[in-house]
């Protein structure tokens, strides 16, 4: 059965994107810790991050460092954090989250409930600081 993920992948439910290749995935999470806060995934469906190959799994890191790296240029923040929790999809993905302290990686904490418009000019922050971290 597919994930809420995969039918992102596959274009059935819309996202908002930030980069993309014939791996891995990175979109905003739209009930977000804070804004800011992205998910990359593997395209291929997998529940576990571990059960990636070898290859997938430093891919994965690989893929993310760019978007970590403008997510602290495009969001106040001490540094982007990482996180592999993987109980919320059963589709293997990282958090990277803009953060101040270690308690901003804290799942249990109630999320935010952002508004469409405040998504996309969070995407758009992203996407000026990729495009020019591109360059």
């Amino acid at each position: 059965m597919a994930t809420i993920f995969s039918k992102i992948i596959a274009g059935e439910i819309p996202a908002y994107k930030i980069a993309e290749n014939e791996l891995f995935l990175a979109f905003l999470d739209v009930f977000p810790l804070v804004p800011g806060h992205t998910l990359v995934v593997p395209k291929r469906e997998v529940d576990y991050i571990f059960d990636l190959n070898e290859a997938e799994l430093a891919a994965i890191l690989n893929f993310s460092k760019p978007i970590a790296k403008v997510i602290e240029a495009a969001f106040p923040c001490l540094r982007c954090g990482i996180s592999v929790v993987g109980l919320e999809v059963p589709h293997a993905h990282v958090h990277l989250v803009p953060i101040n302290s270690a308690d901003d990686l804290n799942f249990t904490r109630t999320k935010l409930k952002p508004s469409q418009s405040a998504l996309q000019e969070a995407q758009m922050r992203i996407l000026e600081k990729l495009q020019a971290y591109d360059k």
